[in-house]
């Protein structure tokens, strides 16, 4: 290893400019946008007028995301790249922050292993090139984890604690499940024993940060109907948690000296952070079900830093019997698990990763329509086709819809009553149909939507096909009838 100076801008570097490099490889995943992406896209274009007026009805708990993306949209246009790119920097600073955890706690190696290592995570990959605030959330935690770790080593000061407390506020403010951390730090402090007194500042810092995001807390509660479709907790939905903490805790095992209670340690660090946020949102999870690995993606942390201290003691290991080989060990451990993993890399960056692409339809509907047609959308959500690509359905006329997502505060907008719907239908002769592909599609959920369904198949019939990436469009004529 190189001078303690250099090694300490090398290790946090190295593994931010990996994780970036990973997350620029096929950032556009083939012009490819889903669903949850769509609702990124289309609520950042709108003024900031528009999106408060949003959140008061839907989506409040995203909202800072939307403001922050929202100003992104403004500087620099919409697009995959300025969508995802976020995320992108934001996962090479968690990196970074756990390469300085396993540095601090660990050594060198440790510290490079582990910030290598989550950039390779398979869910980190997947969130990685999200245009959603997980990623964000999981740098907050880097972050603050590492304020965390400087002032119990009474390397901080005052402005560390406001910089911790504000640190996980904005955490809390992205996704407030977030808060989760709390808890995970608080077993970090008992774990080192830390004094009084920075038992007493953590406290106040920690009570600030909810305090700051208590209001989103409770007002989100009044939209809780938009996480009325996760499923329940089942036995089979904690294999996966299961896996982590078994791969976590052998890493812990491997720690060398082995941590001793009152010593801040990487493992006294790596398994609070990973543990606790897990368990924690199983424990929420059989109040009301919530169990969704992206709400918890910065426990991850705790992962990536019990695996640089695995990667740290084989380094060791070898060198004792072979100090010339002891530097090729990260290396060499490194791109057999690119290589094991890119299966899964690949997949993770194409269209097909994803439920569906929104982009692929609206192209779809560029080729498909004529002049005068009419559009219809099964269910009213598959209008963020729409939304995002405003273009493509240049010349329809949405005839079911009675309010814009703008005017109306909504997401997808507020649609007629299914008479007018109805009357609205059976006045047009082509009408094209925006929906999801078999595989993916439910059955008409809303009077509405059953409505929609009854006309086309009873006075239309179809005359052209497109299925593309889990959305389908269709060309309906209406039928001639017999003399």
């Amino acid at each position: 290893m190189p001078s303690a100076r250099t090694a300490r801008l090398l290790v946090p570097s190295v593994p931010a400019l990996w994780t970036l490099t990973l997350g620029l490889w096929g950032l556009s995943r083939q012009d490819s946008v889903w669903r949850d992406e769509a609702a990124t896209w289309q609520v950042a274009r709108r003024s900031t007028a528009e999106i408060t007026d949003l959140l008061g009805n839907v989506d409040v708990v995203h909202g800072l995301y939307y403001l922050l993306m929202h100003g992104l949209f403004e500087l620099f246009g919409p697009g995959t790249t300025v969508l995802r790119l976020p995320s992108v920097v934001a996962m090479a600073v968690a990196a970074s922050c756990v390469a300085a955890l396993g540095h601090r706690l660990a050594g060198p190696w440790a510290g490079l292993g582990g910030g290598l290592a989550l950039g390779l995570l398979p869910a980190v990959q997947f969130y990685l090139q999200e245009g959603r605030p997980y990623a964000l959330v999981a740098a907050a935690a880097g972050i603050s984890t590492l304020l965390l770790v400087t002032l119990v080593e009474g390397r901080g000061r005052a402005v560390h604690w406001v910089a911790y407390g504000g640190t996980v506020a904005v955490s809390g403010l992205l996704n407030w499940l977030s808060l989760l951390i709390l808890p995970a730090h608080l077993a970090i402090l008992l774990r080192c024993r830390a004094g009084r007194g920075t038992g007493g500042r953590w406290t106040a810092a920690a009570v600030a940060a909810v305090v700051c995001v208590l209001p989103l807390i409770l007002f989100s509660r009044s939209q809780s109907a938009q996480v009325s479709w996760i499923p329940p907790l089942t036995w089979h939905m904690l294999i996966g948690p299961a896996v982590l903490l078994a791969v976590g805790g052998a890493g812990a095992l491997l720690e060398r000296p082995r941590p001793r209670p009152g010593r801040l340690s990487a493992a006294a660090v790596g398994l609070p952070l990973l543990a606790v946020p897990q368990l924690g949102l199983v424990g929420l999870s059989l109040v009301q079900p919530l169990f969704l690995d992206r709400y918890v993606l910065f426990s991850l942390l705790g992962l990536a830093l019990l695996i640089g201290v695995a990667i740290g003691a084989a380094v060791r290991a070898v060198a004792r019997r072979r100090p010339r080989a002891a530097p090729w060990v990260l290396p060499v451990v490194v791109a057999v698990a690119a290589v094991a993993l890119l299966p899964q890399s690949l997949a993770k960056r194409s269209p097909s990763s994803r439920v569906d692409d929104v982009l692929a339809a609206a192209g779809d509907v560029r080729r498909m329509k004529r002049p005068g047609d009419a559009v219809l959308f099964i269910p009213a959500a598959r209008r963020d086709t729409w939304l995002v690509s405003p273009d493509a359905f240049a010349g329809l006329r949405d005839i079911a819809l009675a309010r814009g997502p703008e005017e109306s505060g909504t997401l997808k907008g507020t649609e007629a009553r299914p008479e007018r719907i109805r009357a609205a239908m059976l006045a047009r002769r082509r009408i094209l149909l925006v929906t999801d592909a078999p595989g993916v599609a439910r059955p008409p959920a809303t009077e509405r939507e059953r409505a929609k369904a009854s006309v086309l198949r009873t006075h239309f019939r179809p005359v052209a096909d497109e299925q593309a990436r889990g959305r389908r469009v269709t060309v309906y004529e209406r039928r001639v009838r017999a003399r």
